[in-house]
């Protein structure tokens, strides 16, 4: 993260770190002076809550919840610490990428597998 602010936190694997995550999220963009209109805020939250699940699905000992915003957009990477995952998604269409990008304000996400578990991101215009 060059030229960015950046901002990370690390959550317990438990039901509530969606919801954590969601308010770490707002707070800090509030902190860097981004004014979220209710539509851009919603998708804020909901993409941080999929993509949050997604990796207590992967059953690991902790998450990382990443966040850096630069020129008006911010990216949200949340990494599951899991090791041996591979890269396949959920068939059918309903995986988490698929949902991710049903929000008008995502612009790009993506997912990888590596030692360290699977990484999942998204970038959203706010």
């Amino acid at each position: 993260m060059r030229n960015r602010r950046g901002s990370n936190r690390l959550l317990e694997p438990a039901t509530w770190a969606p919801k954590e995550a969601r308010g770490v999220l707002v707070e800090q963009l509030a902190a860097w002076g981004h004014r979220l209109g209710e539509a851009s805020r919603e998708a804020v939250e909901a993409v941080a809550t999929l993509l949050v699940e997604s990796a207590l699905g992967d059953g690991g000992t902790r998450i990382s919840l990443h966040l850096s915003d630069q020129d008006g957009a911010a990216c949200i990477v949340v990494l599951s610490h899991t090791v041996g995952l591979t890269g396949s998604h959920e068939s059918g269409g309903g995986d988490v990428l698929h949902r991710v990008t049903g929000y008008r304000h995502v612009t790009g996400c993506g997912s990888d597998t590596g030692p360290e578990g699977r990484r999942i991101w998204a970038v959203l215009d706010l």
